[in-house]
């Protein structure tokens, strides 16, 4: 049975921005992030089908938390196991990884948060040695994403000139990662240097990552955001309005940046109005094998209701893939914690 941990219903004069997205408590502790923006709760899961069933419905969400849930799945697949030999455990924990990995076929990180797991317990020769390696790399996995964050954050802020004005889209904040954020850190890195920045926020539909998400983040570090309808983006690039677009990635190769569905469209709007467009990710968001990246296909409910208002026709036909591929040529540079990135040299590799 899924444990609510805490629920807060007014958020003013609380600090949540230090707070971890997902943690480790003898199981797995994490924001379900689908109660934005009314409720913050915590949530605790003890088993496999609770942590799918939580990436599945975005209670856990963004490239790099889908690395540490991944990372903490297989921990608690070792850790809750009852098998006694060394080998059936490491093949029950092998076939939980494939498990989890299939929720989320286009995020990268959670594949490299599982693989890392697995990588750490192979060498271990007893059951006892297994449990204890998987939680501790698992935190270990967690810990650094909070470090790298913050790297890139730092690195990220000196592209941002006071009063400059920053379009983001979807959440790519400290709710996408265990902690500080990437895209939204870059932009709580230079206001903490004492720039003043301000945010439009595209709401990002069909789920409004942004308006649920991100408007709730930039309100908590009292950063002046404004929420605008996705269609508005093009126009308020046109008044002149916006000075760069910052967003997050799911995944990049040689070719593109694979992030949330409606990325290349605002990439094409800067590029139209000679805005630079940034993209803030870690180096584990990289992947230059020559594989075909799956696009994740989302519920036809999505756009069909909002909640449980009907929107739409239910017999209507849909179309509703959670990413897009923005080509590297759209992309004025990358910001990651080993600095800033060239597209083009990406390109060449």
């Amino acid at each position: 049975m899924l444990v609510i941990l805490r629920l807060k219903m007014t958020f003013k004069g609380q600090n949540l921005t230090d707070k971890r997205t997902i943690d480790w408590d003898d199981g797995i502790v994490m924001v379900d992030q689908t109660m934005l923006p009314t409720h913050y709760e915590e949530i605790k899961i003890a088993t496999i089908e609770e942590l799918r069933n939580a990436i599945l419905q975005l209670k856990v969400r963004g490239a790099p938390a889908l690395g540490a849930a991944g990372a903490f799945g297989v921990a608690l697949a070792a850790y809750r196991s009852h098998a006694r030999d060394l080998d059936i455990l490491k093949s029950e924990v092998k076939d939980v990884a494939k498990s989890i990995i299939s929720t989320r076929p286009t995020a990268i990180n959670l594949f490299s948060g599982v693989e890392k797991i697995l990588k750490a317990i192979e060498p271990c020769a007893t059951v006892e040695e297994v449990k204890e390696v998987a939680v501790e790399e698992a935190k270990r996995i967690a810990n650094q994403d909070i470090i790298t964050n913050k790297a890139l954050s730092a690195v990220g802020a000196s592209i941002l000139k006071d009063g400059d004005v920053v379009m983001t889209y979807c959440n790519a904040g400290r709710l996408a990662t265990v902690g500080w954020g990437t895209a939204l850190g870059v932009i709580r890195s230079a206001t903490k240097s004492g720039k003043r920045i301000s945010v439009y926020v595209c709401e990002t539909r069909p789920l409004n990552q942004g308006s649920r998400i991100t408007a709730f983040e930039m309100l908590e570090d009292e950063i002046p955001a404004t929420l605008i309808a996705d269609n508005m983006a093009a126009w308020m690039m046109k008044e002149d309005k916006v000075n760069c677009v910052i967003v997050g990635a799911d995944r990049i190769t040689k070719e593109a940046v694979y992030n949330k569905v409606g990325t290349y469209m605002l990439a094409i709007c800067a590029a139209h109005h000679g805005i630079p467009f940034y993209v803030a990710a870690p180096l584990s968001t990289f992947d230059f094998e020559d594989r075909e990246v799956e696009i994740e296909q989302r519920n036809p409910r999505e756009l069909i209701y909002c909640g449980k208002k009907q929107l739409a026709p239910k017999s209507i036909k849909v179309e509703n893939p959670a990413f897009d591929a923005t080509p590297l040529e759209l992309v004025t540079k990358i910001i990651t914690e080993n600095g800033i990135k060239n597209p083009t040299e990406l390109m060449k590799r």
